[in-house]
């Protein structure tokens, strides 16, 4: 098959191939945000990236179910593909993230504040700044990460019921 047709007949999954895998990302940019928005809005973000995770889930599920139609075993498998995108997108796209974005801003506001003389508002919008060009670096060793969490754990008890089976 040429290379051409291959990419166009691939399925699209919007929710890892389109815009939408940005709402995934939603969190990070609020906790960026942290030092210069209304909590709420921190938290709001966070609804956005758990909304996203949820769909993400129910999608796979869905996918799963489909393809797996009256087969033997099809609820274990359907909740398998559920649990575990929604285990891994919660780690990689919302905990971790959310976390670790956090405490950059904090460690950064902090220092700034005991190396500088900047005014406050300077420094929360530095501090802004750094978190969000922390993202694109942390997305990675995160995603590899969870991966090989989840491959050391929860995913090997998968694999030993499909072998018993």
């Amino acid at each position: 098959m040429d290379p051409i047709e291959e990419k166009t007949s691939k399925t699209v999954d919007i929710y890892r191939d389109t815009w939408v895998r940005f709402l995934g990302y939603a969190n990070e940019v609020g906790e960026a945000f942290r030092a210069l928005v209304p909590v709420s809005l921190v938290w709001g973000s966070y609804a956005v990236a758990s909304m996203y995770v949820t769909a993400d889930a129910v999608d796979k599920g869905k996918k799963a179910a489909l393809a797996h139609g009256d087969n033997p075993g099809k609820t274990t498998r359907v909740a398998v593909a559920v649990v575990d995108t929604f285990v891994w997108q919660a780690l990689a796209s919302v905990i971790i993230p959310g976390f670790t974005i956090n405490r950059v801003c904090a460690a950064s506001l902090h220092l700034l504040g005991r190396t500088t003389k900047w005014p406050l508002p300077v420094r929360k919008w530095t501090t802004t700044a750094i978190g969000l060009s922390t993202i694109p670096f942390i997305i990675s060793p995160i995603d590899r990460s969870v991966d090989f969490l989840l491959d050391s754990s929860l995913r090997k008890v998968y694999n030993e019921e499909e072998k018993h089976k």
